[in-house]
C-alpha cells in the first residue's frame, strides 16, 4: 500500500463521499474509486461499503482506518524529521530522559555541542524509554542507578547525586526555610508512593514512623502537585523533577540520602561525537547539585 493510497483512504473515511474526497485530494474521482478498489484487493478486505448516496465504513474498515490513523501520523513525523535531518545534518544523537527537568543543563550542553559540531543533531525523547533504549532505538538515556543496576550491555556514565526536597505551595511557611527537617512536620500531611525509588520510600516510612503526620497514597509526580496545589498536603521528592516553572516552593530536606542518576549508553557504541556529548554533560554537573537552588 503505497502513502498516497493511504491518504485517500483516510480523506474518505473523514467524507464518505467519493467525489467530495476526490475534490479535497485534487484527483478525479475515477482515480479515487480505482486506488480505493486496488488498497481493498492488497490488504483482502472490503474498507467500504459503497451505497448510492457514497460510501460507509464496514466493521472491519473501521478498525482498520483507526490504526491507519496512527500510522500515517507516524510516517509523516518520520518524513519530517529525515527531511530536517537529511538538510543539516550527518549524524543523529537521541538522548532519552522521563522529564524534561531530568537534565537541567541540557538545553544549554545541546546549545553548546552544536556550536562546535553543527553537523551532528541531538534529539531529546522525553517519557519513560527504558525499554526502547535496549531496543537501539535511543543512544544515550537518563535514569536512576538503581533501575540499571542489573542491565547487561550498558555503560554508566554518573551524572549527579539528586538530593530530596520539599515540595510545598510558594506561600506555605516551609517554603521560607534554608532546610525543612522532620521537626517541622508534625501536623502536616504528606504524600507518598506514587512510583517513589527505594531510597524514598525508606525515607518516607523513617518520617511517618518517628512523628505524627498524615499521610495518604498519591500515584503519580503530576498528580502529587496537583494535590499540593489543591492544599491537600506537602511531598518529598528527587530535585530533578523540579520543573522550574515557578509554581511551588522547593526546599532541601534534612537528610544525607540522595538518588544517584546516571547516563547510560550502550556498550558497542563508540562513536566519537556520543562519548563527547555525555562528557560535556558530566563537565556541567560536576562540582554542581542536581539542580541550581
Amino acid at each position: 500500500m503505497t502513502t498516497k493510497q493511504i491518504e485517500y483512504i483516510l480523506e474518505l473515511a473523514q467524507t464518505l463521499n467519493f467525489n467530495r474526497a476526490a475534490e479535497n485530494l485534487y484527483i478525479s474521482q475515477p482515480t479515487m474509486t480505482y486506488q480505493i478498489k486496488a488498497a481493498e484487493e492488497e490488504i483482502g478486505f472490503a474498507i467500504f461499503e459503497r451505497t448510492g448516496k457514497g460510501a460507509s465504513l464496514t466493521p472491519a474498515g473501521a478498525q482498520f482506518v483507526g490504526s491507519l490513523r496512527s500510522i500515517h501520523q507516524a510516517l509523516k513525523d518520520a518524513i519530517e524529521q529525515g527531511q530536517n535531518f537529511s538538510a543539516k545534518f550527518n549524524e543523529d544523537i537521541r538522548i532519552a530522559l522521563p522529564y524534561r527537568s531530568a537534565i537541567y543543563f541540557l538545553p544549554q550542553a545541546i546549545y553548546e555541542f552544536s556550536r562546535i559540531h553543527p553537523g551532528v543533531s541531538i534529539t531529546p525523547s522525553f517519557g519513560f524509554h527504558n525499554q526502547a533504549f535496549l531496543n537501539d532505538e535511543q543512544d544515550i538515556l537518563f535514569a536512576m542507578k538503581y533501575e540499571m543496576k542489573r542491565v547487561p550491555n550498558v555503560v554508566e556514565h554518573h551524572l549527579f547525586d539528586s538530593r530530596f526536597y520539599v515540595i510545598s505551595e510558594s506561600d506555605d511557611s516551609l517554603a521560607h526555610k534554608e532546610k525543612v527537617t522532620t521537626r517541622d512536620l508534625p501536623g502536616r500531611t504528606l504524600m507518598v508512593g506514587g512510583g517513589s525509588p527505594p531510597v524514598l520510600r525508606a525515607l518516607q516510612q523513617k518520617i511517618i514512623q518517628e512523628i505524627h503526620i498524615d499521610y495518604f497514597n498519591s500515584p503519580d509526580h503530576d498528580t502529587t502537585l496537583t494535590n499540593v496545589a489543591a492544599h491537600r498536603g506537602i511531598c518529598i521528592a528527587p530535585g530533578f523533577l523540579n520543573g522550574h516553572c515557578g509554581a511551588f516552593a522547593w526546599t532541601p530536606f534534612d537528610t544525607e540520602e540522595k538518588l544517584p542518576c546516571a547516563l547510560y549508553t550502550h556498550k558497542g557504541d563508540s562513536r566519537k561525537h556520543v562519548r563527547e556529548f555525555v562528557e560535556s554533560l558530566q563537565k556541567m554537573y560536576r562540582d554542581r547539585p542536581d539542580f541550581p537552588v
